[in-house]
């Protein structure tokens, strides 16, 4: 951000006051879903200047963006496909995020790949990994992680002793990073907020407007009150992963993208369940597996399998936990079962379909279509290459627009949040002091917030009883609950205890016994009375409950029927087709 610019709010007045100007006026582009993809558009087109409006029919990255490995990297086994030009793009990407963009959210992290063979794999691997580094040396900035080294496996055990000495013969330690993905997207909507975006949650397209073949605009439904309005613009872009097809089909188009969903899934469980001091990377027989710290905690992924079922509440089933614990134990001394799992988390890959069955050998690289005139579809890409996504999808905006529109400048954008970050970082023992807070506290801020932070501490000031943690969820502040309320868009408890703090994976109670607590410090930012604060709990309660049962469930079809049992908290439209 510039220096004096003040972050943008997505509270509820300012939901309120984005859908007033939605319905008044008329917008350079539309862009549909808030996910990283429709975020980082939303930033492209605000910062070249256009008038720009989102519209997300849930919660900010409810679907595939809060899913993912929460890993900000080039692809390693993209080598083995020999797609360097994509692992270049990536790492490139992977150092501005780290160094420049998002500092205070994008982290470097460790990872350990053993040896099971002797000579042929250290060369085949120790290659790889040297020109995976220099790929990201020559990326055009510096990699901001460090280099690549080669372990004994004496050396390699002592850094991850949870493994079996049998499941190496020495390893290999390289670097990549990490994020939260569901905070990274807030944070970029609050950015593109800033430079004038309106974004407004549970606001779902229900067609679109059109005058002959062209589309003008959207049909947008207010889930919260009901209302409808009608959204025009020049341009629209749809940005909606896995429905590209559904969205496709609405309008008639030809046909130009076809995605196909890839379901993965991730375990979480705590950081002493395996002592290592670095993340793991094993081979599996489709793909790679990941144990990735998290925290107090360690996320083990992920699946790979197709998903032709409900693609807003994916499912886990038992037969894919079984997946990845079996994986894992093969290689660790002391095994894990599924009493050692705190959460899981499934989500939805957007692929782009090609020849191949196999949803692991589909491409990830995104792709641009007009499939009719005022409408620009984007599909396919991966986390860490949004902003090539955005940039690429906004300049086809461009060719449609009459006026002369400025090349993308995200690669030198802070996010809100980084600028100054580092400052505060080597301050955080005096804000420690002046705040009453212990460091590691102001840490956790830090990280979360950045340079933020200040926002979340002046709710401490004015109602001390914010600055305590959560009874049953002690890693997050009752700042944290408010401040997701007034300042980051949540308009549910499953909000606050899915996205905007990971409560709901990171506990073995998986956030039942906090909900009735953070509903009532929500209740007064939003407004609620004692029944919806009652609703909230009850629903969440409920969706627990269908998710901790479609997990002991043996297939896909038996999961995603108990999944589907829970009520949404609010209505769901089915879309309509536009007269």
């Amino acid at each position: 951000m510039t220096p004096g610019r003040c972050v943008a709010q997505l509270g509820p007045a300012e939901r309120t006051a984005a859908l007033e100007r939605m319905a008044g006026e008329n917008f350079d582009v539309v862009v549909v879903g808030g996910g990283i993809v429709g975020a980082g558009i939303a930033l492209d087109a605000a910062t070249r200047g256009l008038d720009v409006a989102l519209v997300e029919a849930r919660d900010f990255a409810s679907g595939t963006s809060s899913r993912s490995s929460k890993l900000i990297h080039g692809g390693l086994r993209y080598l083995e496909q020999l797609n360097f030009e994509l692992v270049r793009e990536a790492l490139r990407e992977r150092a501005l995020l780290l160094q420049r963009i998002a500092p205070h959210l994008v982290k470097p992290v460790p990872f350990l790949f053993p040896l099971t063979h002797y000579v042929w794999e250290r060369v085949y691997v120790g290659a790889g990994v040297a020109l995976y580094d220099m790929l990201g040396a020559a990326a055009g900035t510096t990699r901001g992680v460090p280099g690549h080294r080669h372990l004994s496996r004496s050396r390699a055990l002592r850094l991850a002793p949870a493994l079996k000495k049998s499941a190496l013969t020495g390893a290999v330690q390289y670097w990549d990073a990490q994020m939260d993905d569901a905070r990274y997207v807030v944070s970029l909507l609050r950015t593109a907020a800033t430079y004038g975006a309106q974004i407004a949650p549970r606001a779902q397209v229900l067609g679109f407007l059109r005058e002959g073949e062209r589309v003008t605009g959207v049909r947008v439904r207010d889930l919260e009150l009901g209302d409808e309005l009608d959204v025009r613009a020049q341009q629209v872009v749809n940005a909606t992963g896995v429905w590209t097809d559904d969205i496709q089909e609405l309008v008639g188009g030809r046909g130009q993208i076809h995605v196909r969903a890839s379901k993965g899934i991730h375990l979480v469980v705590p950081r002493d369940r395996i002592h290592s001091l670095t993340g793991i990377i094993l081979r599996t027989e489709k793909s790679v597996l990941f144990v990735i710290p998290w925290g107090r905690h360690w996320i083990i992924g992920t699946t790979d399998t197709e998903w032709t079922l409900d693609k807003s509440h994916p499912a886990a089933s038992r037969a894919d936990i079984d997946y990845l614990l079996d994986h894992v134990n093969s290689v660790l001394s002391v095994p894990l079962n599924h009493d050692d799992v705190e959460g899981v988390y499934a989500g939805l890959r957007p692929l782009l379909s090609g020849e191949s069955e196999e949803t692991s050998k589909l491409s990830r690289e995104h792709v641009v279509a007009h499939p009719v005139p005022g409408l620009v579809m984007i599909a396919g890409g991966k986390y860490t290459t949004y902003r090539v996504m955005a940039k690429d999808a906004v300049d086809a905006v461009a060719h449609g627009l009459d006026q002369r529109v400025p090349r993308s400048c995200t690669d030198r954008i802070p996010l809100a949040g980084a600028e100054g970050f580092q400052a505060l970082w080597n301050s955080r023992h005096r804000i420690a002091l002046t705040s009453g807070l212990h460091v590691a506290r102001i840490e956790h801020l830090l990280q979360r917030y950045g340079s933020m932070i200040d926002e979340v501490l002046e709710l401490i000031e004015h109602e001390p009883s914010l600055g305590r943690p959560l009874s049953g969820a002690d890693d997050y502040l009752r700042a944290e609950i408010v401040y997701a309320a007034t300042h980051e868009g949540a308009r549910h408890l499953n909000d606050v205890l899915t996205r905007r703090t990971r409560i709901s994976i990171e506990t073995f109670h998986r956030g039942l016994a906090v909900a009735q607590e953070a509903a009532e410090l929500m209740a007064g930012p939003l407004g609620w009375d004692n029944e919806q604060v009652k609703r909230e709990v009850e629903y969440y309660t409920k969706r627990v409950e269908a998710e901790r049962r479609s997990q002991e469930q043996v297939s896909d079809q038996e999961a995603d029927a108990i999944r589907l049992g829970a009520p949404e908290i609010v209505p769901v439209v089915a879309p309509e087709q536009p007269s």
